[in-house]
């Protein structure tokens, strides 16, 4: 076990055996002996190129993309807000009401024929800032107003099963009355937000 050694004294040996013949010129099969790189060496430097390259690739995308958000900055910087305040003058007065709609601040451009990149980004933040504080003030007044109908059916539901409580099936005059109060609750709330 120990008389011989396991590994071969000369490392850099290398054989070649083939089972057709092969016809190198001696310089290649004495540059292919003499080289240092290994397979390691040689994956780990494409590995490097394909880094390189996968960089080189992201910084000029990076670059294209800054140079085109520039450009359109300076173009919708360059558009003065007079101009744009002027063409709109006519709708500013229709522009809540359109809002209000399914459409938004799409809909506005193109049912008044405006181009959609006349409105300055002010103007579109106000009106964003507009349909924000309407939905806040919506939600308020569905929080704040409770049917008093609605109510009371529940009280009478959940008074009901608890003075029931081995028998709920007792309470289905409750439990109807509170369904349809719920409905007609939802059915002036979907006519509210349809409208």
């Amino acid at each position: 076990m120990g008389s011989s050694p396991s590994k071969p004294s000369t490392p850099n040996e290398h054989v070649f055996t083939a089972e057709t013949p092969i016809r190198f010129s001696p310089d290649l099969a004495r540059s292919l002996e003499q080289t240092p790189e290994s397979d390691n060496t040689r994956a780990s430097d494409l590995e490097l190129h394909i880094q390189r390259r996968v960089a080189d690739e992201l910084r000029r995308l990076e670059a294209e993309t800054t140079a085109s958000i520039k450009k359109l900055e300076d173009e919708i910087s360059s558009v003065p807000d007079k101009a744009i305040s002027d063409g709109h003058n006519a709708t500013q007065a229709k522009l809540p009401d359109k809002l209000d709609s399914a459409g938004g601040v799409e809909s506005v451009g193109s049912a008044s024929g405006d181009k959609p990149h006349e409105l300055s980004r002010t103007k579109v933040q106000e009106e964003i800032d507009k349909l924000k504080r309407k939905l806040q003030e919506r939600k308020m007044r569905e929080d704040v107003v409770s049917d008093k109908e609605v109510e009371k059916a529940k009280d009478k539901l959940v008074h009901c099963l608890r003075v029931n409580d081995r028998r709920p099936l007792d309470c289905w005059k409750e439990v109807e009355t509170f369904k349809r109060e719920v409905g007609r609750l939802e059915k002036g709330f979907l006519g509210r937000v349809i409208e």
